[in-house]
């Protein structure tokens, strides 16, 4: 008997050239519209974490969730623009300082006074930097196209966080309203169990932004102690700066620690040396000790988990994967564990017997032709 193969319909084979052309589209437009995707899922973070200040002051105040959306937005940025300034306005100050001594400074280098001076000597760096200046003139030359793309940088980033601001306000107005209506057409049971899990999630990002500003006061309060100990000028803008720097996980200590250890050495060589050892003894303590512990409480996830996920982040999304991973991995835990828990309390099709979850069916009608006691 032969077998003969039916000829595969046309319908069938529209229907996956379809799926895979409709794959291939979403995959293209998930990587053309990344930056859009980018925006918005900051914006997103920014809102939940917003939103409980925002119902917290309709609360209190009585007004309405716009009034209240409104305050919230005000006295964020003012405490924004007034911690800038502190951070700002002495760096002006200081500027004008050191460019008024600017000549005294050169003069003390090339005479080999005072610590640079002293560096200058040692390292021969003026005979270096004649040596080299011809390479200078001609970066210097080309810095004029290399100042036209960072002017362009900087007003892309510009830009871009004025659309997370907007996006940012617009979700912490209309988004609630929005998520209520999608979860009020699930069913009654359903709809309990997406808001237990949305308020687990909301409430791990949530700790995530505390957990951060604390490991951040932390690392600006040991700073201006260090600064202090060693007697290093600008100690409150250095540990300010360093506070700053630190809202970015892993690398955040150091890129805080470059231009206080600058300044250190520029003071004195014993007190650059001795910032360098903190910094160096302070990032592996913030690294594997201190951020994985604070997370594993704000957040609630497992300590290596923290540090896995970061780590994972990092590589993913660079500098953005950074900021989002251990928020990401508190809402993955929450889902799994909700769906874990689900499935742990579900009830069975049919109800089993023994370790071996023998169906109570198949004992039943075994006891029944045997003759045999039902177990109970």
């Amino acid at each position: 008997m032969t077998d003969e193969r039916q000829p595969v319909p046309v319908r069938t084979m529209l229907v996956a050239i379809g799926l895979v052309v409709a794959t291939y589209l979403t995959l293209r437009a998930i990587v053309v519209l990344a930056h859009i995707e980018t925006l918005l899922v900051v914006s997103a973070f920014f809102a939940i974490v917003l939103t409980p200040v925002v119902d917290f002051g309709r609360r209190k105040l009585h007004v309405s969730r716009g009034l209240s959306t409104a305050i919230v937005f005000i006295l964020g940025l003012g405490l924004l623009a007034a911690m800038l300034y502190a951070f700002v306005a002495p760096l002006v100050d200081q500027g004008r300082t050191f460019a008024d001594n600017f000549p005294t400074y050169v003069s003390d280098a090339r005479e080999g006074r005072g610590p640079v001076g002293d560096l200058v000597k040692r390292f021969n760096l003026d005979q270096r930097i004649l040596d080299a200046q011809d390479s200078i003139e001609k970066s210097a030359g080309k810095a004029g196209g290399s100042a036209l793309k960072v002017a362009g940088t900087v007003l892309g980033g510009v830009v871009s966080l004025l659309t997370i601001l907007v996006l940012t306000l617009m979700m912490v107005l209309y988004g609630p309203g929005m998520l209520q209506d999608a979860v009020n057409a699930l069913a009654p049971d359903r709809q309990r169990r997406v808001r237990a899990v949305a308020s687990d999630c909301a409430r791990a990002i949530t700790g995530y932004v505390m957990g951060n500003l604390l490991i951040s006061i932390i690392a600006g309060a040991l700073t201006f102690i260090a600064l202090l100990a060693f007697r290093v000028p600008f100690a409150g803008v250095l540990s300010l700066w360093v506070g700053f720097a630190d809202l970015i996980p892993l690398v955040g200590a150091t890129l805080g620690a470059i231009p206080t250890i600058g300044v250190a050495f520029i003071h004195s060589t014993p007190a650059g040396i001795g910032m360098l050892i903190f910094y160096v003894i302070y990032q592996q303590f913030e690294n594997h000790v201190l951020s994985v512990v604070i997370m594993s409480k704000t957040v609630q996830i497992n300590q290596l988990f923290v540090l896995v996920s970061v780590l994972i982040g990092v590589e993913l999304l660079g500098f953005l994967g950074a900021l989002l991973a251990i928020p990401a991995a508190g809402v993955l835990q929450v889902i799994v564990r909700d769906s874990w828990d689900h499935r742990k309390g579900r009830l069975k099709p049919e109800p089993s017997i023994g370790v071996d979850e023998v169906p109570l069916s198949d004992v039943v009608v075994e006891g029944a032709v045997d003759g045999t006691a039902v177990p109970e």
